[in-house]
């Protein structure tokens, strides 16, 4: 495992998951509710912004490594999972909503290593779709996070209709990439 900046920086975001979750069980005489979506949403924003900073460090200062190219997406998967399970607990987010989310992720990712076996991992390389479903989905476990009103603006309200437009991406996006990887997959198998 090459000990570099952007390897480093996805290990930082691993290790948040377990003080995301702590957060919610501290005692309230430690933290009261506003503080503790505040905590949370700054723990899980310095994780998405580590999530870029590693991409960004890997490709400018030649970084990349085969080991990095693995550990970052589990690392963003694990984060999005243990948030949105985190959601689901504290009844902000619809468990079917999660259940969309998490298993497009994981059928994907078994999607993406299938094709790489087979040297045609290009035909589900990330699309435009797929970068606006993180963003709305980044954006609105954020605001759930937060749940409170941000100048008089419910947090909560906005999250929820961008949780909602991640969950209709994610279907289309996973359509997307089974449309792109069908020849592949009728061929092998036959």
């Amino acid at each position: 495992m090459p000990f570099n900046l952007p390897n480093l920086l996805t290990w930082l975001r691993i290790l948040t998951i377990p003080l995301l979750v702590a957060i919610f069980y501290a005692p309230h005489d430690w933290l009261g509710e506003h503080n503790r979506n505040l905590v949370a949403t700054l723990v899980f924003a310095f994780a998405a912004i580590t999530d870029w900073l590693d991409g960004y460090f890997a490709r400018t200062l030649n970084q990349t490594s085969a080991f990095g190219a693995f550990l970052d997406p589990v690392a963003d998967k694990l984060m999005v999972a243990t948030a949105l399970i985190t959601l689901v607990w504290l009844g902000r987010v619809e468990a079917y909503i999660a259940a969309i989310i998490i298993g497009r992720e994981i059928a994907i990712s078994a999607l993406r290593e299938w094709m790489a076996q087979i040297g045609k991992s290009k035909s589900v390389a990330v699309s435009f779709i797929g970068k606006v479903k993180t963003a709305s989905q980044m954006a609105a476990l954020v605001l759930l996070l937060y749940h409170d009103e941000i100048f008089d603006v419910s947090a909560y309200a906005i999250g929820t209709f961008l949780i909602w437009l991640a969950a209709i991406l994610t279907l289309w996006s996973m359509a997307y990439y089974l449309k792109m990887a069908w020849p592949e997959i009728t061929r092998h198998d036959s």
